[in-house]
């Protein structure tokens, strides 16, 4: 869509808004398109084309037709849009309510919800009623993360509800096979993502697990599907029966895999100098088999050959990506690169509907906080007030424009057009709030007041059939695994005292002992986050409290100089100067983890013009921990610089398959 197609589209919006009994195509077609030389034909199916993309952006063109004439004639028909239908409605919201909502909002770190979770606060934001005072109380954020490309595919196609087809690997056979599903929702159970849609070849309902997808989801645009009426992602995932308890026997190298001896039962003896053999109890090999070939050659499994074949699948798999044909080692330019989706037209429509209300209930603001507010650069900001102060009624005089100034540096606007209340909620942002209000039942200070469900009464009164679409999606539980540690932290917060912590750092391999300041506490998903300055190190740090062996007050009083990092979310990594620079490959499937570890550029591959992935440059503070990164994510990664980093990656995770291949 071109810029000139946007003011197009703008400006057929304020007339068929500012009509009471409607626009006949002609009229349109003189006034607003200013068409003369296409056919008929071609300018209806643009006309049509223009009414689809106003539908989508939440504007319902009614037909108008006066007694005795039928709708099909264009000579006769007219066109409009009720200023009401398509409106937000009011939200009134208390300061408790706004505070969960903003919880709620923050919870998608990243990816397409985190941007329709923005989009539905600013919508509330130009209400009046969202108000911008409101803070995350420190020591409660959580957030969920996505699992994956497959994961935003997967969206895509349940909201546009298009089929979808990807290679999955069967938990009966063990074989890979090709799947055609119809997407009707997706949601966590028990701490795994799932998949539930009718299977076309078997005629019937069925779950997948996301963990077991073994290509990237390809969306059939072509065809589409009608999901079962009020359907629910979290009543269906109810029924789902937790996989049985079972006991893995590994060997293990003596003194090594601290995290993996925790979770084992007493050692079953030394079946050869230098091992032990354990006992560890799991539910699922998949699970599992990420877990224990990310240890590579210090781990071995013994039984059951399902798990077997689940590790040895992963370390095939990045021996494979390893040896493949090494791609052209290329980045745009020398600044900093997120893999984002690239802006288009409708992401500026949509952001300028957007615009108008924020403004008619913020005047005055400076121009950068307003660009800061939508997340874009000034420049774009400008572009957008400059198409804005050139749209307005067809044929109009100046008081028919839009009027928007921005006199030293501070945008006003004193004439609207019918925009100065902002569009109904897209499934997208419903399901984001909501999805995000119900995880927020698992963290028992929210769950026991009436805020969060005072505020989720409102949002769905607000979203209508959107908020009903909105139980195709169901988020994980937020609570957290070990709610002492966390109590014991947040006591630590409020009181600014200093906490004595024994913590197992996976990387080293071992246990070490730390005072901390506390300073803030976050999640992703169940796995709890204290962000601290160690005093050890003398920095902030990051730890996990399910790694945490011991923790308590040390009896003194935190530090002034400890200050939590600034913005939100909280990143989970510090990056120091000695840090080494790696640059990875990624396939499509594994592209989220540049953001995961917070790429500092980023470059597209193609493969014969489709996706084909990604390079990425990440900072490490180590690089011993790189086979680890590599063989967890099976196939999904590989190093190619440094050299030296990407052939010690490559030996160590070899050395690990053949223990399997022997």
């Amino acid at each position: 869509m071109s810029a000139s197609r946007t003011e197009r589209l703008l400006n057929l919006l304020i007339a068929l808004l500012n009509t009471r009994y409607g626009l006949r195509r002609s009229e349109l077609r003189e006034k607003i398109y200013h068409d003369s030389s296409s056919s008929d034909v071609s300018f209806g199916r643009m006309f049509e084309r223009d009414k689809n993309d106003l539908r989508q952006f939440g504007f319902d063109v009614e037909t108008v037709t006066d007694k005795g004439w039928g709708s099909d004639d264009p000579a006769t028909t007219r066109y409009r849009i009720g200023k009401e239908s398509n409106r937000l409605p009011d939200v009134s919201l208390t300061p408790e309510e706004c505070t969960v909502l903003i919880l709620a909002s923050q919870l998608w770190e990243q990816a397409a919800l985190g941007s329709a979770a923005l989009s539905a606060m600013r919508k509330l934001q130009a209400t009046g009623e969202l108000s911008s005072a409101a803070e995350v109380p420190a020591g409660v954020q959580p957030r969920i993360k996505p699992p994956g490309q497959a994961f935003e595919d997967l969206v895509a196609a349940m909201h546009s509800q298009h089929p979808v087809s990807f290679r999955y690997l069967a938990g009966t056979t063990g074989k890979e096979e090709e799947r055609l599903v119809e997407p009707w929702g997706l949601g966590s159970r028990f701490a795994q993502w799932y998949l539930v849609g009718f299977d076309r070849a078997r005629g019937a309902q069925r779950y997948f697990r996301l963990s077991r997808f073994t290509s990237a989801v390809t969306m059939l645009e072509k065809d589409s599907y009608t999901p079962p009426v009020g359907f629910s992602a979290r009543a269906e995932l109810d029924k789902l029966p937790e996989l049985p308890l079972r006991t893995a026997v590994v060997d293990v190298r003596q003194g090594r895999v601290l995290g993996l001896r925790k979770k084992a039962a007493e050692p079953l003896g030394a079946p050869d100098d230098g091992w032990d053999r354990l006992e560890v109890a799991y539910r699922d090999s998949e699970v599992l088999g990420e877990e224990l070939a990310s240890y590579g050659p210090n781990v071995v499994v013994v039984s059951p050959e399902e798990l077997r074949d689940a590790v040895r699948r992963r370390l095939t798999a990045a021996v494979d990506f390893a040896a493949a044909p090494m791609p052209p080692v290329e980045f745009p330019d020398d600044t900093a690169a997120k893999r984002t989706r690239k802006r288009t037209s409708e992401d500026q429509l949509q952001r300028m509907l957007q615009l108008v209300p924020f403004l008619v209930h913020n005047q005055g603001l400076h121009i950068r906080e307003v660009a800061d507010r939508f997340g874009v650069t000034r420049k774009e900001l400008e572009d957008d007030l400059r198409i804005l102060i050139c749209s307005g009624l067809p044929e109009g005089y100046p008081d028919d424009l839009l009027d928007i100034q921005w006199e030293d540096d501070h945008v006003y606007i004193t004439q609207d057009l019918d925009l100065n209340r902002p569009v109904r909620f897209t499934i997208d942002e419903a399901c984001a709030l909501l999805t995000g209000l119900d995880a927020l039942n698992g963290l028992p200070e929210l769950a026991e007041g009436s805020a969060l469900e005072s505020v989720t009464l409102k949002l769905m009164a607000a979203a209508g059939e959107e908020g009903l679409r909105a139980a195709s999606l169901a988020g994980p539980e937020v609570s957290p695994g070990n709610s002492a540690h966390l109590q014991t932290a947040r006591d630590a917060i409020e009181s600014r005292r200093q906490l004595h912590l024994v913590y197992l750092s996976p990387q080293r391999d071992a246990f070490s002992e730390r005072d901390v300041d506390p300073l803030r506490l976050y999640s992703l998903d169940n796995t709890w986050y204290l962000e601290a300055h160690c005093h050890s190190v003398g920095g902030l740090r990051n730890f996990r409290l399910d790694r945490v062996e011991k923790l308590s007050p040390n009896g003194r009083p935190a530090s002034d100089h400890g200050e939590a990092s600034e913005g939100f979310p909280v990143k989970l990594f510090t990056p120091n100067d000695d840090d080494t620079v790696v640059t990875v490959q990624l396939t499509r499937q594994a592209a989220g983890l540049a953001e995961d570890y917070y790429a500092e550029r980023t470059a597209p591959l193609t493969e014969g013009g489709r996706d084909g992935g990604l390079l990425a440059e990440i900072r490490f503070g180590s690089t011993e921990w790189l086979p680890a990164f590599v063989a967890q994510h099976g196939g999904g990664v590989r190093i190619l610089k440094p050299e030296h980093a990407a052939a010690a990656t490559r030996e160590w995770i070899e050395e690990a398959l053949a223990h399997y291949d022997s």
